[in-house]
């Protein structure tokens, strides 16, 4: 597999960009879908690594999942729980399909395997499995591979929880809280959660479904058991992954706009734009996308990035990035080191190698802005490590990263869609 050598400009960046669908929305309207008591429509719906997985899971559970011939972001979703003996559900690095999937499996009637890529297996999942054992499902095995083997339904009640590594364990048993006869309450007994707006996301869907949720006490969740309603699901463009594109224009000092940026979101819409303002960047609303105006020159920032770890790397980036001399603390992030690599070591790594200086502490990082040179960065197949060194590839010419396509993880054809937004630069050296 040969690198990608990453564009670089010293000009400034002028460009409109439409991201495609959002991963977290699509699998969650994907899993409600599956739940509901009849045939659900998701337009707008990302198709990437992630979400095919999840299709072909939810499929392989029985279910059926069909697309426009002329459209494949437009899915229908109808059908029950009904797989086949000896079933596999394939997870790759999708920690949506890892956490999400085995509370839907728990509801079928029959045993099913869950296994994915080697990385997955170092991803955090027992207390999820715990958590399903408490509520009386059965469960063998602690990680990839296990096998949860299903009796048609589950008692549900009470359940205490770590989520302190994931928010996801709390999200994917939500999802599934109404169809158990006892609905569910999860009570988290850890440090704090992290990711929190990606709990407050899966809230709001399962009300929008018609879920009685009651979230008013902290660290306690209550689903009351009932129906989820079969509706039209329409997913926003994904924010998070709008954030490389934006970041150039911060990185370059020129302007990016993000064409169908939402008025009202489920995403964590308002924290990603107080980010950007950190970085001395201007923020602008039109009336269907938002626009961000960068400075010749930004000082480092010191920034907690507990409710969206996911926006780490890309941060990273910007402050190694940063005028030289500034430094940057990210705090509040020691969960990456489970995600699908341990993102601070990596980053550490990745922005050391090309003549940086980045220290790991307990709960983050230490970035102090160099002047950097050309090397190969790594992906460690993460996606978000891949687009990170696109972002530093910008400033410093002869950066490689390596491994691409692992973007397809969420962002189809980011490597088009990076050298689209560079068209017209004077001075770039596309990487195709």
């Amino acid at each position: 597999m040969s690198n990608w050598p990453a564009p670089s400009t010293s000009t400034p960046v002028h460009a409109t960009v439409t991201v495609p669908g959002s991963k977290s929305q699509t699998n969650r309207a994907l899993v409600l879908a599956a739940l509901a008591d009849g045939s659900s429509t998701i337009s707008g719906a990302l198709r990437s690594r992630d979400t095919d997985l999840m299709i072909a899971a939810l499929q392989a559970l029985g279910l059926q999942v069909d697309t426009l011939p002329t459209d494949e972001t437009t899915l229908t979703i109808s059908g029950g729980l009904t797989p086949r003996p000896g079933t596999r559900i394939d997870c790759g690095l999708a920690g949506t399909v890892l956490r999400f999937l085995p509370p839907v499996a728990a509801l079928s009637s029959e045993s099913v395997t869950f296994d994915g890529d080697e990385q997955a297996r170092a991803r955090p999942i027992a207390p999820l499995l715990d958590g399903l054992r408490a509520l009386g499902v059965s469960v063998d095995g602690t990680g990839l591979p296990f096998e949860v083997r299903g009796a048609g339904n589950v008692r549900g009640g009470t359940v205490e929880i770590d989520a302190s590594g994931s928010s996801q364990f709390v999200s994917g048993l939500l999802l599934s809280g109404a169809a158990f006869d006892e609905g569910l309450t999860i009570v988290h007994t850890g440090a704090e959660v992290p990711s929190a707006p990606h709990i407050a996301m899966t809230v709001a869907m399962l009300r929008e479904a018609g879920v009685t949720v009651d979230d008013t006490t902290p660290d306690r969740w209550k689903v009351s058991p009932g129906p989820i309603a079969a509706r039209d699901w329409s997913i926003e463009p994904d924010l998070s992954n709008s954030v490389p594109f934006l970041a150039a224009a911060v990185v370059t000092g020129g302007s990016v706009r993000v064409t169908g940026w939402p008025d009202v979101s489920v995403q964590p819409a308002q924290t990603i734009l107080s980010l950007l303002k950190s970085f001395g960047a201007v923020v602008r609303r039109g009336d269907s996308y938002l626009e961000v105006q960068g400075t010749a020159t930004f000082d480092g920032v010191d920034v907690d990035l507990r409710a969206v770890g996911e926006l780490a790397p890309s941060v990273a980036a910007m402050a190694a990035l940063a005028t030289p001399g500034s430094v940057s603390h990210l705090r509040g992030i020691a969960h990456l080191r489970g995600h699908e690599t341990d993102r601070l070591a990596a980053l550490r790594t990745e922005i050391n190698r090309i003549g940086g200086q980045c220290e790991e502490t307990e709960d983050g990082l230490t970035i102090t802005a160099t002047v950097m040179h050309e090397g190969v960065w790594h992906s460690y197949a993460d996606h978000r490590m891949a687009t990170a060194g696109a972002i530093v590839g910008l400033r410093v010419p002869g950066v490689e990263v390596e491994n691409i396509g692992t973007t397809a993880k969420t962002l189809p054809d980011f490597p088009q869609l990076w050298a689209d937004m560079l068209a017209g630069q004077t001075d770039t050296t596309a990487g195709l």
